[in-house]
C-alpha cells in the first residue's frame, strides 16, 4: 500500500492524533474513508450510471 510499512503507519497515526486530537480522530477517519470510496466509485463510472438512470 503505497510503500508504507507498519512503522510509518504508526508514526502517521501518532502525528494525526496529536494534530487532530483524540475526540476528532474517528470523524476524520470516517471522512477519509468515505472520500476514498466516493473517488473509487467516480473513477469507475458508477456515479454516471446513477445519473443516467434518473
Amino acid at each position: 500500500m503505497f510503500g508504507f510499512g507498519m512503522p510509518e503507519v504508526i508514526v502517521i497515526g501518532i502525528i494525526a492524533l496529536v494534530v487532530v486530537g483524540p475526540s476528532k480522530l474517528p470523524q476524520l477517519g470516517q471522512a477519509l474513508g468515505s472520500s476514498i470510496r466516493n473517488f473509487k466509485k467516480a473513477s469507475q463510472g458508477e456515479d454516471m450510471a446513477k445519473i443516467e438512470k434518473e
